[in-house]
């Protein structure tokens, strides 16, 4: 999959859309997720174009990699997520729900998550 450059994720990087921003640094933004599913849920983004997270850590070079999985765990520490624990998810493809072309994670938090999955038979 080709990246999009007008993706919504790639505007909030160019300062073209707003966002909650609670981190930045070289390497990743993290912002508030508009529709929160949980108390704390906050998206981490690398600053590089990247579909997925397979293209991420096929393509990125490693200080991007470090840089960017240092900022999510800053991102928990910061948020006050890391005593009680949280939740980091990453939707990579149409099956999975990824709504964005551009590489994120979620990390919830601020309660106590259900199942990570709904059961289906």
């Amino acid at each position: 999959m080709t990246y999009d450059h007008s993706n919504i994720f790639a505007r909030i990087l160019r300062k073209e859309i707003p966002s909650r921003t609670v981190y930045e640094d070289d390497y990743a933004l993290a912002f508030h997720d508009i529709a929160p599913q949980a108390p704390i849920h906050v998206l981490v983004i690398p600053k590089g174009p990247y579909v997925s997270i397979a293209d991420f850590s096929a393509t990125a070079p490693a200080d991007e990699i470090t840089g960017f999985w240092r900022a999510v765990a800053k991102v928990a520490e910061d948020e006050g997520l890391t005593k009680e624990g949280f939740r980091l998810i990453s939707n990579s493809g149409a099956n999975s729900g990824q709504e964005v072309p551009h590489f994120h994670v979620h990390l919830f938090g601020g309660t106590t998550l259900g199942p990570l999955l709904s059961k289906k038979s």
